[in-house]
This record gives C-alpha cells, structure tokens and sequence, in this order.
C-alpha cells in the first residue's frame, strides 16, 4: 500500500519543523514507519543547492534563479526519496514542498503562479502531499523568532530572514489563500498557540481525515 505524504509549512519562524518533529515522534510511537526530510535539501545535492539559496552570500539573487534551483532541488528530492519511500508504504513528512515555491516565489516574489505549476508537473511526476500544515501566525511575530533562532545557529542560513514584512505579509496571503482553494488538503494550524495545544490540533486534523486510520 502506498505511503502517506504530509507536509508542513508556514512563514519562517512559525514553528513549523517543531511540528513536525513532534509528529513525527507520535506517529512513530504508534508503530508507523516514518521517512522526516526537508526542503530545499533532502538529498546530498539537494544539501548543497540549499546552502546556495540560504546564505547570505547570495543576497540580491534574481527570482528566477532561485525559483530554478528550488525545483533542481525538489526533482531530485522527488526521485530519490519521497517517490521510493510512498512506494515502500512509509508516511513522508517533509518540512516544505511544491507550496513553498507558490506562497514564496509567487506570490512573495511576484512570478507567476501559471509557471510554477508547469514546473511542478515536470519536476514533482504527479507526487503531491495528502495532507499540508500550514502553521499561519503573524509575520511580526514570525519573524522575530526566526532572527532569534539564527542568532543561536551555527549555519549560514538567514537570507530569507533578511526579507521585509511587507514580503512576508504576502507569502502568508498565499498560503491561506492555498487553503482556501484546496481545503481538504491545505489545513490552516493557529501557530500563536502553545506548541502542545498546536501538535494536539495537527494530530486531531490528522484523524479527522482518515488519512492514517485505515493503514494503521
């Protein structure tokens, strides 16, 4: 039987890969075999593409470029993971995904969305999640936990924590506005709570679309 695709997403700093580590650990607790990756990266090239787009050397990259190298990345992402784990039955869980690319590069960036998708056809091959988490909070709010973060990390990782709110204002205008259009996929997670209030929301939504009830 095939595996289980979930994703997580959300403006930087929102909590997002605290949810989904905590997922992960309750699903594994539960006997299911789990598969936890990241994008960019997942893969040793995917590894190296990513610190191309996280530096800060990279300030001032055009759109289009980073847009490219978000889907190299993605394909090969696709080819020697994700596909292979859903096909080994294992439940995927992946911080990011092809929704990264629409809330950041289209509507954060401006490109268009009709371009992104044709990218998505070739490079995902009909892989899309189940189920995405979109942990919504405020910018303000996103955006100082995810500068203070930084200041504690060892990586070079903050060119996209660099951006204005205004930036991030529009990328989070398009995750909901993702939600909106699939909201049997796209569920909108309040990331202003408790991180264990949240992770009892992801778990309860998780239920209540069956998606793991039939395998377990």
């Amino acid at each position: 039987m095939r595996g289980v695709f979930l994703t997580f997403e959300g403006i930087d700093g929102s909590g997002k890969t605290t949810q989904l580590k905590r997922l992960a650990a309750y699903l594994r607790r539960r006997g299911f075999s789990v598969l936890v990756t990241r994008e960019p990266g997942g893969t040793p090239l995917g590894e190296q593409i990513r610190r191309l787009l996280l530096s800060t050397s990279s300030r001032g990259m055009d759109p289009r470029t980073e847009l490219l190298l978000m889907f190299a990345s993605r394909a090969t992402h696709v080819a020697e993971v994700i596909a292979p784990a859903l096909a080994a039955g294992t439940i995927v869980l992946s911080d990011r995904f092809t929704d990264a690319s629409v809330a950041y590069q289209g509507y954060g960036r401006g490109l268009p969305l009709k371009f992104i998708r044709a990218l998505e056809r070739f490079a995902c091959r009909g892989v899309k999640p189940d189920l995405t988490f979109v942990i919504d909070i405020n910018p303000r709010t996103s955006l100082r936990r995810a500068r203070q973060r930084l200041r504690r990390a060892r990586a070079d990782e903050a060119r996209f924590e660099r951006e204005t709110r205004r930036f991030y204002e529009r990328v989070r205008r398009g995750y909901r506005a993702m939600a909106r259009a699939e909201p049997r996929r796209v569920l909108l997670v309040n990331g202003e709570d408790t991180v264990k209030n949240i992770h009892r929301e992801v778990v309860a939504l998780l239920q209540r679309r069956r998606q793991l009830r039939e395998r377990g």
